[in-house]
């Protein structure tokens, strides 16, 4: 009996379980887990500069905010882990940091009374460009990750994007309504629970809060768990993509 005892009290937390005594208080776990993800924050950071990234640069400081933040905002309900949670949220937080260093930069250098007007002209223009093409090519990196990532979690469902495909309604009406039906899901905590921890599609209960029939709901059941899930994580250039049909 002891030894169970004993075996209890030495089982490891999981991260998880870290972030949700941070979140009750715990300023000891929550400096020693920040500086054991230090690595992976320079990590982080350097694939959005391409470079390496020391702990005395900006960069890093920005990072180390952003890490904070996810620990903060961490929610297992939204089914992401937060080490895929936090790496997106890092990453944009860098790139915002950029962009506004790029203009700063770019307004300082037009103010020198030394340059030709034409010459200053010219390279703001190049700047602008540089500066977009940089946005561009992030947030498709930021796109191609989310997508990774939603594939992660759709596979715990036994569900993958050709499923998706294959599943979604034909007609906009019925994509409407079944994208209401996981407004609705997503914005019930009893729902969202059975959702994200059972793996599945709780009809019975959705029966109670929507106009359609269980053979309707039935019908649309991978397409309604993708967008609730879309709609319960951290998923910005997903849930874009869905937007204009919610709110039309």
């Amino acid at each position: 009996m002891l030894s169970l005892l004993f075996m209890a009290k030495k089982r490891k937390r999981t991260l998880e379980e870290t972030v949700e005594l941070i979140q009750q208080g715990d300023t000891a776990l929550h400096n020693e887990l920040i500086d054991s993800y230090k690595p992976f924050i320079a990590k982080t950071v350097s694939s959005v500069c391409k470079r390496y990234i020391h702990e005395s640069d900006d960069e890093f400081s920005i990072g180390l905010i952003a890490f904070n933040e996810a620990i903060q905002k961490y929610s297992p309900d939204k089914g992401s882990s937060l080490i895929s949670f936090s790496e997106v949220l890092i990453k944009r937080r860098v790139i915002d940091y950029i962009r506004k260093q790029s203009k700063y930069q770019n307004l300082s250098f037009n103010g020198g009374a030394n340059l030709d007007e034409d010459e200053s002209a010219g390279s703001s223009i190049e700047d602008e460009l540089s500066i977009e093409d940089f946005r561009k090519k992030n947030d498709d990196e930021l796109r191609r990750e989310e997508i990774l990532q939603f594939t992660q979690i759709l596979q715990q469902f036994d569900l993958t994007f050709t499923d998706l495909i294959e599943q979604s309604p034909k007609h906009a009406d019925a994509r409407k309504n079944a994208m209401a039906v996981a407004k609705i899901l997503v914005e019930n905590e009893e729902l969202k629970t059975i959702l994200i921890e059972k793996k599945r599609l709780p009809i019975k209960q959705l029966e109670s809060y929507v106009s359609l029939s269980r053979k309707t709901i039935e019908r649309n059941r991978k397409y309604i768990i993708a967008i609730s899930l879309i709609l319960a994580g951290d998923y910005v250039y997903l849930k874009d993509y869905i937007k204009g049909v919610l709110e039309t």
